[in-house]
């Protein structure tokens, strides 16, 4: 696994924030270019939704945008409608989950094109495109097995119908969406891949969107002409049960609030869940599940400080955490150091399985308290 370090300077944090949470740029546009080699001459777009997973959604997508790229995608209309006037006008910005009725008017002067999921949003768009007098363009996303979003299968007859009447909706390319992409010998792959291919003959003349991360791994038969990386970017791993080819964009370092020295038998934390079998030394982090850390990594996870696994003992408070560092020697750490959360010793990955949960919930939770660097 790619376990490459961020550099975070050597001194204390003098915001007053919690820790550092670094984003590098020359990472992120290192994975769009080798994710946009694997799929080319198809293009790669870039999935920026909920703030770019936490990471900014300007920032990344001005660093995406300067790599080349000039498609995005976006979960909601209020996160086109913010990043619109922030890139510049080449880039195309699309709304995954459609619009909401009367947001129809917004979307169309902003400039951002929606993913229609079901006949009656291509209905309100094509009212929409009359209201204006203007040819208004969309994407068109099927549902091929995963029953969360897209035109569901008894809905084609009368969309292809009203398509083949003409109009005036430019329909760029469909698209849908894989269930598990990450799933290498997962067969759902290759029946949504049959499904979407149904789709197009019954749609001709329309190109194929489809590939997100983990779907530009299944091969050349799943890019179509623009594939949608998402966590890939951000370094996570895209495939489950291989090494991770990504490079690391993020780590986050958390301050040391206060250290003490305690005997055996003392209790830690809420409840009391731990309690020392022998003199042990503290330290308390400044962040917690507040912070995107979440509650149960108490007794299952650790931070490191060059090198040095320091387990969390207790549970995981709202703002704080309790790390043993009997590990290192006296007075390594002291009121301001800084131990690694996330970095060379502990992945996305790492914590997440801990958590036991998914690296894209870690990313996108963690908190607005920790000072972010971009690099």
């Amino acid at each position: 696994m790619n376990r490459q370090a961020l550099h975070v300077p050597d001194r204390q944090i003098e915001s007053g924030a919690s820790g550092y949470l670094t984003i590098d740029l020359a990472a992120l546009r290192r994975n769009y270019r080798k994710l946009s080699a694997m799929v080319a001459p198809a293009m790669a777009a870039a999935v920026v939704k909920a703030d770019a997973y936490g990471l900014g959604s300007q920032p990344v997508s001005s660093a995406l945008h300067a790599e080349g790229c000039r498609h995005l995608f976006v979960a909601h209309l209020v996160e086109a409608v913010k990043l619109r006037p922030l890139l510049p006008s080449d880039t195309q910005i699309f709304v995954l989950n459609g619009l909401q009725p009367e947001t129809e008017i917004t979307c169309a002067e902003a400039d951002i094109v929606p993913v229609l999921n079901s006949l009656e949003q291509f209905r309100r768009w094509s009212l929409t495109a009359r209201k204006l007098g203007r040819v208004l363009p969309a994407v068109l996303q099927f549902d091929t097995g995963m029953s969360r979003l897209g035109v569901p299968p008894e809905e084609r007859t009368g969309l292809a119908a009203e398509l083949e009447g003409g109009g005036n909706i430019e329909i760029l390319f469909i698209m849908s969406h894989l269930a598990c992409a990450d799933e290498v010998d997962n067969r759902q792959n290759a029946e949504q891949l049959a499904e979407i291919g149904r789709i197009a003959a019954e749609f001709p003349g329309l190109s194929v969107c489809f590939a997100n991360s983990g779907g530009i791994f299944l091969g050349d038969d799943y890019h179509g002409v623009l594939s949608r990386p998402g966590i890939a970017l951000y370094g996570g791993a895209p495939m489950a049960g291989t090494p991770n080819p990504m490079e690391p964009v993020v780590r986050l370092d958390v301050a040391v609030i206060q250290t003490r020295t305690v005997p055996a038998g003392t209790r830690v934390g809420y409840g009391g869940a731990h309690v020392t079998s022998a003199e042990t030394r503290l330290a308390t982090i400044a962040a917690g599940y507040a912070d995107g850390l979440p509650r149960c990594l108490g007794h299952r996870s650790a931070v490191f400080y060059e090198g040095v696994r320091l387990p969390i003992v207790g549970r995981v408070s709202m703002d704080s955490i309790t790390v043993d560092i009997t590990a290192l020697p006296d007075g390594t750490l002291a009121l301001g150091s800084l131990v690694e959360v996330l970095g060379p010793n502990q992945t996305l990955e790492d914590l997440a399985e801990a958590a036991g949960t998914i690296s894209y919930e870690i990313l996108t939770s963690l908190g607005r308290r920790y000072e972010r660097r971009y690099r």
